[in-house]
């Protein structure tokens, strides 16, 4: 069976830093034998969560919109990866109102108790975040990953790698970035491996 990896980009900036990256894991992963998609939040119409509660009690939503199949189509995917390039020491507008979206499986999870995922789910599925700053600080990711680490919990997804580059502003850009492109290919094929081996 073929590992399904599901790549979203939440960078208003088309072909930059970051979906470049992506592509590169992406790439990576085909090449290994995976199926992939690429989707660009930038391109979809749809709303930030509204914080009306209604999820609590329903499990369900009460946005309709392009998010809606997609949230779908994550819980099928075995290999999740989200891209974000950090804007003001964080993920980026298109990318948070995405995460918040996921607030209905939060509470189905969390509070219905109606989504559960085993030790066994969660070593077959693999969650990786992308990104990339145009400061050198190391510190620059740290606000975005506990955002990444909520939301592949909440799908079931083992947070399972970063994939990080900083300092473009200095490389002006990742293709002047000497090892992050080739790095981000090779995590994609060894994901796609492990993933492929846990389903034997």
């Amino acid at each position: 069976m073929s590992v399904s990896v599901l790549g979203i980009s939440g960078s208003p900036h088309r072909h930059g830093n970051t979906e470049t990256l992506l592509d590169s894991f992406l790439a990576g992963a085909e090449a290994a034998g995976a199926t992939v998609e690429k989707v660009i939040l930038r391109e979809l119409d749809y709303m930030s969560c509204r914080g009306c509660n209604v999820c609590h009690k329903t499990g369900l939503c009460v946005v309709q919109d392009a998010l809606t199949p997609l949230l779908e189509r994550i819980l099928a995917a075995d290999c999740l990866a989200l891209a974000s390039p950090i804007y003001t020491m964080g993920i980026t507008a298109e990318m948070k109102g995405f995460l918040d979206r996921g607030q209905a499986l939060w509470a189905q999870k969390y509070i219905l108790r109606t989504l559960e995922h085993s030790r066994g789910h969660l070593a077959c599925h693999a969650g990786v975040f992308i990104s990339t700053a145009g400061m050198g600080s190391g510190q620059v990711f740290d606000a975005a990953i506990p955002a990444m680490k909520a939301f592949f919990g909440t799908l079931g997804f083992e947070y399972s790698a970063n994939i990080l580059a900083n300092d473009m502003d200095r490389y002006k850009g990742i293709r002047g970035h000497p090892t992050a492109l080739v790095d981000a290919f090779k995590k994609g094929g060894e994901i796609v491996k492990t993933l492929a081996a846990c389903s034997q």
